[in-house]
Formats: structure tokens, sequence, C-alpha cells
């Protein structure tokens, strides 16, 4: 592996440069939570200063990726300490490099329009949502949303995806749900709306109290 600047990593018995799946999870995860925990600091507190923190920091980490290299990203340097003692999950380069532009474009209007500019409206919550998807999928399923763009950008089938979802291969037997998979999925989705609607007013009603004491929860009329 080199040191140098570049897109990916050289590794022997690899084709193409790739980075390791394992440290990009990491980061999309820690940045999923801190954009997550700012937006409820908006939503609950009225609290902008959180959000206006992270965008920057969202911003210059992703054009580091894209524009310097990955290996002197912040948070992947902090991804890659956190899982060093993992085995690698390589994966080509290139697709990222793609996504990680997309959010580039992303968390750079989000800079203009709410760091800059002092702004908010519906563009900024709607590209925020976003990038919240895109990260949510990349760090618990380990799904590339914007890498799925890569075919019709670049005309060429991507090597080395995560999961190895790029090889046409058959299902493992451990991998396959069945009918009454399914059926027991749809219908403990069904328990749990009734339940929502059954004791959402009655939980409404009963605020919950102080363990060790203090003023009740005051409930919204």
């Amino acid at each position: 592996m080199s040191d140098g600047l570049g897109f990916g990593e050289s590794v022997d018995g690899y084709a193409v440069p790739v980075l390791n799946e394992r440290e990009v999870r990491a980061a999309a995860g820690m940045l999923f939570f801190a954009t997550f925990v700012s937006l409820l600091f908006i939503l609950f507190k009225g609290n902008f200063v959180p959000i206006k923190i992270v965008i920057p920091v969202f911003f210059a980490d992703f054009v580091i990726r894209v524009w310097v290299s990955p290996r002197y990203a912040p948070t992947l340097i902090l991804g890659r300490l956190i899982v060093g003692n993992q085995t690698p999950e390589y994966v080509a380069a290139k697709p990222k490099r793609l996504a990680w532009t997309i959010g580039v474009a992303l968390s750079g209007l989000m800079l203009g329009l709410m760091v800059v500019a002092n702004t908010y409206s519906i563009i900024t919550g709607l590209t925020c949502l976003v990038c919240l998807i895109f990260l949510f999928f990349e760090s618990v399923f380990g799904i590339c949303l914007g890498c799925k763009l890569y075919p019709l950008v670049y005309r060429e089938r991507p090597v080395l995806c995560p999961g190895e979802v790029c090889e046409v291969k058959a299902r493992h037997s451990i991998q396959k749900t069945s009918v009454s998979q399914l059926a027991l999925l749809l219908a403990f989705a069904a328990v749990v709306a009734l339940a929502a609607w059954q004791l959402g007013p009655v939980a409404a009603a009963r605020p919950p109290r102080p363990l060790f004491g203090g003023p009740p929860v005051q409930t919204p009329r």
C-alpha cells in the first residue's frame, strides 16, 4: 500500500485500487450520528449551532476524500483506528469516488445555504434528509446508494462491490426468505401499528413521573 496521494490503495491480488469497506462504514456511521443529533437539536431545541459545526466538517471531510486522498480524510482515519483489528473487506475505489462526489455536492449546498447564507428552508431539510438516508444505508446495511449510479455515469459494470453484489452467484440457503418469514414480518408490523394506535392516546394521557422526585413531565395540550 502506498502512503502517497491518490484515490484508493493498491493491494496484492486486486487489479483495481481498493478501499476498506469496514473503514468506510465506520466513517459513515459517525457522520450519520453527528448529523442526526444535530437535527434533533433543531427539532426539539431550535438550536442550529451543532448543525452549523457538523456541515463544514462533513464538507471538508468529503472534499479531502475526493480531491486529496481518502487516506487523509479525518473520519476515515478514525474509522481505521476503530476497526483496525478487523479483517479488511476490500471494495473497488472508483464507485466510492462517485458516491462521495455526490456527498460533496449535497454538503456544499447545505454549507452555502445554512452556514454562509444563514438560512433554512425545505431545500436544506430535504438535502439533509437525503444525506442521512445515504449515510444510514452505508453504515447499517453496507449499501452504497451513490454507487448505484456508477453504471449509468461510466457505462461500465462495477467490480468488487460491497458484499460481492456485483458478481452473479446463487444465494445461500441462509440468505433466502421463506413465505412464513415474510408472513411473520407482516404480522409483526401489523401488531406494532395496532399497538401504537391503541396505546398512543393512553401513553399521552399518562406522562412519566420522575423516579427520584421532581416536577412531573408536562404534556402539551
